[in-house]
């Protein structure tokens, strides 16, 4: 069962769905050693940018925004890998390394 936060997320994308904006959810589904969130995070974006939740924190998540609004476009699911080495970890917004699969599928 979700936690709080992430039935928030969840019932944002249902909301903001039900009044008309596009929405993409991003869902972390697998990682590889440190990894700020775990597997089954949610990350929601609405069309016009913007989104609540995490799955990552960092660049990650500017990054897996733009992909959401991409695949909101497109119609088509995407699966995005982060992965870095400890010494670029903190560049990335990746504390301590590791790795994330993260799947960004269009709600319709």
């Amino acid at each position: 069962m979700p936690d709080q936060s992430e039935m928030e997320v969840l019932v944002a994308a249902r909301d903001w769905q039900t009044a008309g904006h596009g929405v993409a959810l991003a869902t972390v589904v697998k990682t590889w050693g440190s990894s700020p969130r775990p597997a089954g995070s949610h990350l929601v974006v609405r069309d016009d940018g913007s989104f609540l939740g995490s799955v990552s924190g960092g660049c990650v998540e500017g990054a897996v925004v733009e992909e959401a609004l991409g695949v909101m476009k497109t119609g088509v699911p995407k699966v995005l890998e982060f992965g870095i080495t400890h010494a670029e970890a903190w560049d990335v917004g990746l504390a301590c390394g590791g790795t994330v699969r993260i799947f960004v599928e269009p709600l319709q």
